[in-house]
């Protein structure tokens, strides 16, 4: 969109978020190609949901839309009805194509970045070679047209904001401005304004049947507890399941499915248990009941999909697994140099490892393959590479959670979720003797930062 263009639409903001109804003009947008279905499904959940939020979000959007997007919508809001303000818009436009003038903001004043020392006939012969930069006296720079300069400079002196923690290391200044870009465009990251953001369903599998033949999981307790205040903490309505079945687990699943999440923006999913192998199409790995029954991944994430749960179609659903993948121990390999051993004296790692079982998943494969479509906006988080184990402390709990609370604690405010596990990847897989690394399974369509 040109700048006059742009000017009319934002004159006119005040009155089209006042008047505009958004809602029958959904179909003649997508008519007229001036959005996606998902940039109306984004818009559509902007702030509270209200009209007044999500025509406030279309006018912000509609600047992206490319040189036509004015005319184009006009002729939406005329199609619909909305002829005062197409005629508002229309005239607006040719008003300022006959006048471009009118379109020039007056009274600039100009801005002066230097030392108070200099004068005004020094800022003006002020002349820097960038490449060799001045030691003591620094040249000033002047923004704004030189016949508006006053008699008498004053140059504004500009104090930066406080910056929160930054790690110059992972990408500098320019990353962080990057993710910065990436949290306020609708096209790259997901809209998480909703409070609640969404619902956190944790189901902790600590005690197993005798007949199942698995141990305690000492310490899962502690991973619970952290996961339960960490979500809370960004927004989730969190709930907390102990020692179900593999029937209770995929009944509490679907039940979360189920439930109408239309006012929400996102659903998270936390299992702690045992795991194994298990056949799979698209996301491998199963975990325990307590009874010694598994439930594959790929059956839990179906239950989520566009048939299943309606309710979320566009909105990210992220689940968190700590369990094993399999049972082979990593011993890593020699490097040129090594962290510092993190292992403390008195902890007591231990496997959430089980043999693999074919026969024991054939039961619940079928309907993941027969319910399980092409994914989208779905990330499942593996505490470990698949067919390897996954260590847990029986003190402090499991590394992958453990690691996970610490990165989200330090970083959630500020990198999007993919940045955040690459950290928890590299601080897990430098832990113990035996070696871990975890990994993910990222349909996401955009960045998502959570809401801090």
């Amino acid at each position: 969109m040109d700048e006059a263009d742009r000017r009319v639409l934002r004159q006119s903001r005040v009155r089209l978020v006042g008047e505009l109804q958004v809602a029958a003009l959904w179909d003649a947008l997508l008519n007229r190609e001036l959005f996606t279905p998902g940039m109306i499904e984004d818009i559509q959940r902007a702030g509270s949901g209200s009209r007044r939020d999500q025509a406030r979000q279309l006018i912000i959007d509609l600047e992206t839309r490319g040189s036509r997007a004015l005319p184009l919508f006009i002729s939406c809001l005329e199609d619909t009805g909305q002829d005062t303000l197409a005629s508002l818009l229309r005239t607006s436009r040719q008003a300022a194509k006959q006048d471009p003038e009118a379109i020039r903001p007056l009274n600039l004043k100009p801005v002066v970045i230097g030392p108070v020392s200099l004068k005004p006939k020094e800022l003006r012969g002020a002349k820097q070679d960038p490449s060799k930069p001045s030691q003591g006296k620094l040249a000033p720079v002047v923004l704004g047209p030189e016949e508006l300069w006053p008699a008498k400079l004053r140059p504004e002196v500009l104090r930066p904001e406080a910056p929160r923690p930054v790690d110059i290391g992972s990408g500098g200044f320019s990353e962080i401005r990057a993710q910065d870009r990436a949290k306020g465009n609708a096209d790259l990251a997901y809209v998480l304004n909703a409070d609640p953001c969404g619902h956190c369903l944790i189901i902790n599998n600590v005690n197993f049947c005798r007949e199942s033949g698995l141990g305690t999981r000492t310490g899962s307790s502690i991973d619970c507890e952290r996961m339960q205040q960490r979500f809370h903490l960004l927004h989730f309505v969190v709930e907390v399941k102990c020692n179900l079945t593999a029937k209770q687990m995929v009944q509490a699943l679907v039940e979360l499915a189920q439930r109408d999440h239309s006012a929400l923006d996102c659903c998270v999913v936390v299992i702690l248990s045992h795991g194994c192998q298990a056949s799979h199409l698209q996301f491998p790995g199963a975990v325990y009941g307590m009874d010694g029954d598994p439930v594959s991944v790929e059956r839990i994430v179906s239950l989520f999909n566009g048939t299943g749960c309606p309710s979320l179609g566009g909105k990210p659903k992220l689940f968190f697994i700590q369990a094993c993948g399999g049972e082979l121990k990593d011993q890593g390999f020699e490097v040129a140099s090594t962290s510092p051993e993190d292992r403390t004296p008195d902890s007591d790692p231990e496997p959430d490892a089980t043999p693999f079982q074919e026969g024991a998943v054939t039961v619940d494969q079928p309907d993941a393959v027969s319910s399980l479509p092409t994914p989208s906006d779905i990330l499942v988080s593996y505490s470990t590479f698949p067919g390897f184990v996954s260590w847990r402390d029986t003190k402090s709990g499991s590394w992958y959670i453990e690691t996970l609370d610490s990165i989200f604690e330090q970083w959630a405010h500020c990198e999007d979720l993919q940045t955040l596990l690459l950290r928890v990847a590299n601080a897990v897989s430098v832990k113990g003797v035996y070696k871990q690394i975890p990994g993910c399974f990222n349909f996401l369509r955009k960045k998502l930062f959570f809401k801090t």
